[in-house]
């Protein structure tokens, strides 16, 4: 395996100086600590029992001071009223961070929601401006918390935490009805935002690069992790306060854009990891060991681990069994590899997390202690025993026994299993030629591989070609046409405009694509021969058949968030009503579609400020659920207050309602500050109708790769391979991913080009080892196989001319199908053979029976 030779600097250690030779650097040096005079006033430093969300997660953790066990600090009793308070050193002019910081409110209720599975005694309420929990699936997190967690959520703004009692916390704050109460707290959590790192200007003033106002790197929206630099790129917190999955992603885009600039040395400077030969097992009596994991207490605090680990004593094979708190660590992974060589083991079960995750670590492992990787068996303890059993440990305990059992039945029977590599062709394919389309297949071109741009309609451009300007007041118009006609000049790109995607077979490596082109007044097929497919589809503004739960009026005077900007962006002071009531949420969060588009919030914002440059007299209101302008839109929301622009929140409970007056139409709503219902009749109503994304589920169906409940294409996990989908060799960005905003849709694009990339630069890929296998002497050549199976993974050739069966091993994504309706029996899975699958089955058996 080729690895890149990297240097990793951590600037918080005082290296001996020396100069190391690089063509690009990417900054990651994270954020930085709210200073504690922010936090004092919540009396923090002053009462142990008020702590930063940083210190509760760590205080839930397994290894943390109390195992995870929710204790009070001061006198280590159990807490009954815990309390989180949102925006602590964000979206604070006080303390001179007016951005929003934009992962403390999903901290915040995963906390809560942690600390309620740990304690569900716990009585928590989470004080907040705004929910702004706008990410992918994020809505459904909080519903979730709500419904399943009991947490409750206040609308409110905290003024201070003082002692109250002989132990106890009090809270002071005012609600949006203008009263001020004050009730009780064990334990307070304050929900500290992203502060720049601290050593940022130091960092700045060493390599030249600019600033923000808030001491994050200066980006722009085309170019969100390019700094003033050239050649010097950003990634994570620095470029901007960011999520997991936000991080992990512009981690891979800064990669993949360094990789381009780099791309002439490719191969001239790379190091191959080596693994020690592999032991050839084969005629060796059977030697299983059993590891069983703790993780904390996320496992061990609901299942009897010392009791599971001692019943695997004796069983079939079985020479060694141990248990450890922590299976995935760094040090647990040296002593498997030590155990392995000194108890000569050739089986290893370990029970512990989900193998979706962990699989691949600990197969690793076994590669690095010369076992074959395929030797290896996974029990997944804390997904399937302690976490859907948590309030009954003795079912946990015996499920956990009853698991590992019959891995341990598996094991015996598990053999070595080769694994093959194919060659790729390194061309890449691009469905989509909006701005995420047209990104993606730029990078890949710069990284110097040929792709092939496809967009269904007749130009380029997508969704901005109506978009003119971003939230920051960047006009997009001329920098689309020089995107545009880049990517048409570039020698490596194919661009074909008026097809869509007919057929595709194949697999990661040496995909084949038939596309149907619509050429004049015929439709040609053209067949396209590539490695990669990128899908950036793109998406579409929601046409609503419910609004605020009613039925859509029609009137000229409705009109969506993108009909306004289009009429903004005309000429003559008229193009601007002069009172327009603007309401957010409508058709999305509930009524049509059940999920946040992310970017109506500022959208709003946007038009609202632009209605104010050309005429500031115009009446502008905005009536929303919450303001989700994260990050620094957060800046833009306040310059519209400023302006005059007048927010009013309202409750799903109590919808605006509109009706059509005569000729005109007029909306009523409830006013939570005046604690008055208001009827008004302005001259337009802009409704923020959300986002739905395009084609996706005929994609799905032809490329065999999932979508979501709302239709968005299904990532591969959403933190550590966010761009990646579950079948290998696609990969997805954009609004077909999900709705957000045109810096992140860019990043994601080229984060989805730099991992397309990878397999095209190796050359070749590895196939799983766990694919199907026909036993063509038990074959009948009946054919029922390669009809049923989705993937084209098997084909009927003639064997002494007699139809048989035959697995394409690179196709072949191992699902069973074809093994599970092979009428004789012919047909096997490499890991999951009949044999091993009936001896779980017995194990299992042999536990009811006893």
């Amino acid at each position: 395996m080729p690895v890149c030779r990297s240097h990793a600097i951590n600037f918080n250690q005082k290296p001996k100086a020396r100069k190391i030779a690089v063509g690009a650097v990417v900054l990651a040096p994270g954020f930085g600590k709210v200073p504690d005079s922010t936090l004092a006033k919540y009396s923090y430093g002053a009462h142990a029992d008020v702590l930063t969300s940083l210190e509760f997660e760590r205080l839930l953790n397994p290894s943390g001071p109390y195992q995870g066990n929710v204790l009070c600090l001061s006198d280590q009793r159990h807490p009954r009223r815990l309390a989180f308070i949102q925006c602590v050193g964000s979206r604070d002019l006080g303390c001179g961070n007016g951005y929003c910081s934009s992962v403390c409110c999903m901290y915040a209720i995963k906390e809560a929601m942690v600390a309620k599975e740990h304690d569900p005694e716990l009585d928590i309420t989470i004080f907040y401006m705004d929910m702004r929990t706008q990410g992918k699936d994020f809505d459904a997190a909080q519903k979730r918390a709500v419904e399943q967690f009991g947490i409750k959520f206040v609308r409110a703004k905290v003024a201070g935490v003082t002692p109250w009692g002989a132990k106890g916390l009090r809270l002071t704050y005012s609600t949006m009805d203008g009263r001020h109460r004050f009730d009780p707290f064990d334990m307070v959590v304050l929900s500290v935002g992203l502060d720049a790192p601290k050593d940022a200007r130091k960092l700045s003033k060493l390599l030249d690069v600019e600033l923000n106002k808030f001491d994050f790197c200066q980006t722009d929206p085309f170019h969100p992790l390019n700094s003033s630099q050239p050649g010097i790129y950003v990634a994570g917190a620095f470029q901007g306060p960011c999520d997991i999955p936000e991080s992990v992603t512009q981690s891979s885009a800064a990669a993949g854009i360094a990789a381009g600039l780099l791309k002439k040395q490719r191969g001239m400077d790379y190091v191959v990891k080596s693994y020690p030969a592999e032991h050839d097992i084969s005629g060796e009596d059977i030697r299983i060991g059993v590891f069983t994991c703790h993780c904390g207490i996320n496992i061990g605090g609901v299942v009897d681990v010392p009791r599971v680990d001692k019943y695997t004593d004796g069983m079939e094979n079985v020479v060694y069994h141990s248990e450890s708190m922590y299976s995935c660590s760094q040090d647990a992974q040296e002593m498997l590899k030590k155990t392995i060589k000194e108890h000569n083991l050739n089986r290893v079960v370990i029970a512990a997390c989900s193998p979706r995750t962990h699989e691949p670590l600990f197969q690793e492992t076994l590669k690095d202690a010369g076992l074959n990787r395929s030797l290896f068996e996974m029990v997944n303890i804390r997904d399937q025993c302690s976490w859907v059993h948590a309030n009954e440990p003795e079912a946990a305990t015996e499920k956990s026994m009853d698991l590992i059992r019959m891995a341990v039945a598996k094991a015996n029977r598990i053999q070595p299993l080769a694994e093959q590599t194919v060659p790729v062709t390194d061309k890449g394919l691009v469905l989509g030629g909006g701005v995420a389309g047209l990104t993606a297949a730029l990078t890949l071109a710069e990284q110097g591989f040929h792709c092939t741009l496809v967009e269904k309609e007749a130009e380029l451009g997508g969704n901005l070609l109506v978009i003119k300007k971003t939230i920051e007041g960047v006009e997009t118009t001329a920098t689309l046409k020089k995107l545009i006609a880049k990517v048409k000049k570039s020698a490596l790109i194919e661009v074909i405009t008026g097809a869509e995607l007919l057929s595709i077979s194949g697999f990661v490596g040496n995909f084949s694509s038939v596309l149907k082109v619509q050429e004049g007044k015929k439709i040609a097929e053209h067949t396209i021969d590539h490695g990669v497919i990128i899908l950036a589809t793109g998406g579409r503004e929601h046409k609503p058949a419910q609004v605020l739960g009613q039925e859509p009026i029609k009137s000229k005077q409705i009109i969506t968030q993108q009909e306004l900007e289009t009429r903004l962006s005309g000429k003559g002071k008229k193009r601007a009503p002069a009172s327009v009531v603007m309401v957010q949420c409508a058709g999305s969060r509930g009524d049509d579609l059940n999920y946040c588009s992310k970017v109506c919030c500022n959208h709003a914002v946007k038009n609202a400020l632009h209605i104010k440059e050309i005429n500031p007299e115009s009446q502008v209101f905005v009536l929303y659920r919450d303001i989700r302008t994260y990050g620094y839109a957060e800046e833009k929301y306040q310059l519209a207050r400023e302006k005059g622009v007048v927010f009013i929140p309202y409750e799903v409970d109590n919808k605006p309602r509109i009706a059509k007056k005569g000729q005109k139409v007029e909306i009523s709503f409830h006013d939570p500050l005046l604690q008055e219902d208001v009827v008004m009749q302005p001259e337009v109503i802009a409704l923020s109708v959300g986002i739905v994304p395009q084609g996706t589920e005929i994609l799905s169906k032809l490329l065999k790769v999932p979508v979501t409940e709302q239709k968005f294409f299904m990532e591969a996990h959403v933190k550590l391979r966010p761009v990646e989908m579950p079948v290998a060799g696609v990969y997805v960005c954009g609004l077909a991913h999900s709705p957000k905003p045109l810096n992140e849709t860019i990043v994601q694009a080229q984060a989805a080009a730099a991992k397309a990339a990878m397999p095209l630069v190796k050359g070749s890929v590895s196939v799983e080892p766990i694919v199907s296998h026909v036993d063509q002497e038990a074959c009948i050549g009946c054919g029922l196989c390669a009809s049923l199976c989705p993937y084209q993974a098997i084909q009927i050739i003639k064997v002494d001319k007699k139809r048989k069966a035959e697995t394409v091993v690179a196709s072949c994504k191992a699902c069973g199908i074809c093994a599970s309706h092979c009428p004789t029996f012919a047909i096997s899975m490499g890991g999951f053979t009949n044999e091993q699958i009936i001896a779980q089955i017995e194990a299992f058996g042999n536990s009811i029976e006893e």
